[in-house]
């Protein structure tokens, strides 16, 4: 087996103790997950490529910031307003680094906007861990974060792909094209990785 796959068919467990473990060698993310911990936002999360990403670098020997275009924050606000968001978002540009970008959403809010940008319905949410689960691959499907308790992670179809070096779709919205505009960017970044075709048929 690849050694870049070494994680990949292992049980749930050993796969998350690895994420943990990869998680606490990345100097980026250890000072991201920190950073958002102490702005307080309600409901925050470090999710997708700032995560699988640096998973994928890790197991190929790359740099850790390797092919990562911006840091994904998610938090859940129930004031909808813009210009509380606007204000979050003021307060998060702050006091990241400016390199990679980080881009803060309210998913109390992506109801209201996201018909008119990708022409079709997106369900309101009542918490950040459910837009994770609307990824358009499962494999990007993971969130982070710290809590009084320590280290949270959230992947609800498990790590698997992630360590599979597979990107697997995930049709709980017709995304379709943006399944495989990110699948192009990644594979041409990340030549490890395999693709698995969108659908024909929605599940039963």
């Amino acid at each position: 087996m690849s050694h870049h796959l070494r994680f990949a068919g292992l049980d749930p467990a050993t796969q998350d103790k690895a994420l943990r473990e990869i998680i606490a060698q990345s100097p980026h993310l250890t000072a991201w997950l920190q950073t958002l911990q102490r702005l307080d936002l309600p409901d925050a999360w470090i999710v997708s490529g700032a995560i699988y990403n640096q998973v994928w670098n890790h197991l190929t020997g790359r740099p850790w910031l390797y092919g990562i275009k911006d840091v994904d924050l998610f938090y859940f606000d129930p004031d909808l307003s813009y210009e509380a968001e606007d204000r979050a978002i003021a307060r998060v540009t702050a006091a990241f680094p400016p390199v990679p970008p980080v881009e803060l959403r309210n998913q109390a809010r992506v109801h209201l906007w996201y018909p008119s940008r990708f022409g079709q319905p997106y369900p309101q949410l009542t918490r950040s861990a459910q837009a994770i689960d609307l990824f358009a691959l499962r494999t990007h499907c993971v969130g982070a974060r710290l809590t009084a308790t320590g280290l949270d992670i959230y992947a609800p179809y498990g790590l698997d792909d992630i360590f599979g070096f597979r990107l697997t779709p995930n049709p709980a919205l017709d995304n379709r094209a943006t399944h495989e505009a990110k699948a192009k960017r990644q594979m041409a970044l990340w030549p490890e990785l395999l693709f698995i075709p969108w659908p024909d048929q929605p599940p039963g």
